[in-house]
């Protein structure tokens, strides 16, 4: 698959006849744009009209971050793949509520499964997770009684709960203590870490959207209102323990971020660059693992599991192939 682009430094991003060129005080990098799929930018970039129009061009995605790590928003090129019959099965399947209801609860069931998977890869390596583990099935039980998306959230928001106060038996270094979830800022370094990721990885599922016929605008366990996006808030569910989360303990449990690599910054805590650019490195290297694909023949990359994640969604609305989450 295409690799993803990461910028942290203040500069300015240029087309530069058919490549892309970054120019900086550490000097001028020069990017292929054959093998780019998104780019995204934290530092204080300038950019202009012709590198928008050569990005929309080769298809890429551009993602924009602020200094406080929180989106701010994406140059979303012209859909290449956009299907006015997938938009309308997805507006079918949204405004029936039963449809909406089933899939909203994939979600859901995919999230409770895959952080049922990771508590017990370190409940098998001494973390003592058994009562919370049984706690969560526990609750998960209730998911299908449940008849409004209201109903559903609450029971995720219970679920996530109980699995985050499983951060504390995992994670070897005390210093990252989890107590309750704070985000907007932040309030401490456990929580920079979750909002950062799921922040990254939320932009992740869009670029795998973009290449699909698929609306990103149309979600259906997180409403679609306002917002410019809700699918990809929807799909980031599943694969927010076993990529940001796992990522996560990585890096801490292998001191590969310590305590130094965060900034206290108006009442709240967020990484410094350093360490962004340290997360950002084990997620990617995250995405690009391969696992066998449990119904495909060969290995696929967690990368490659986001899109067919969608693709599967995409039949299920379109050729009435029941969606079963990863």
């Amino acid at each position: 698959m295409k690799k993803d682009i990461y910028i942290f430094n203040g500069g300015r991003l240029v087309r530069k006849d058919n490549t892309l060129l970054f120019e900086s005080v550490e000097g001028k990098k020069y990017i292929p744009v054959n093998n780019i799929e998104s780019i995204y930018i934290f530092g204080e970039v300038d950019i202009n009209k012709s590198l928008l129009e050569f990005l929309c061009t080769n298809e890429i995605v551009l993602h924009f971050y602020n200094y406080y790590e929180y989106y701010v928003g994406s140059f979303y090129p012209r859909e290449c793949l956009n299907s006015g019959f997938v938009t309308l099965r997805q507006s079918e399947f949204y405004i029936d509520y039963v449809k909406r209801l089933f899939i909203a609860k994939q979600f859901i069931n995919g999230s409770a499964k895959n952080i049922i998977q990771v508590l017990r890869y370190y409940n098998s390596r001494n973390a003592d997770l058994s009562q919370e583990i049984e706690e969560i099935l526990q609750t998960l039980e209730l998911l299908n009684s449940q008849e409004t998306i209201e109903q559903l959230m609450a029971i995720e928001g219970n679920i996530r709960e109980k699995y985050y106060k499983c951060f504390n038996k995992i994670i070897s270094d005390k210093a990252f203590t989890y107590t309750s979830r704070s985000k907007r800022p932040p309030k401490d370094k456990i929580n920079s870490l979750i909002s950062f990721g799921n922040s990254i990885l939320y932009t992740i599922v869009l670029s795998q959207i973009y290449q699909t016929n698929l609306d990103p605008r149309i979600g259906y366990l997180h409403s679609t209102n306002n917002r410019r996006f809700s699918l990809n808030l929807d799909l980031a569910e599943i694969f927010k323990p076993i990529i940001v989360d796992r990522s996560i303990f990585s890096v801490i449990n292998k001191k590969i971020i310590t305590s130094k690599d965060f900034n206290k910054d108006l009442g709240g805590i967020i990484l410094k660059d350093e360490g962004r650019m340290k997360f950002v490195k084990e997620l990617n290297d995250k995405l690009e693992t391969t696992i066998k694909h449990p119904s495909l023949e060969n290995k696929v990359s967690y990368k490659r599991l986001i899109r067919l994640e969608a693709y599967k969604l995409q039949k299920h609305i379109t050729e009435g192939e029941v969606y079963e989450p990863l």
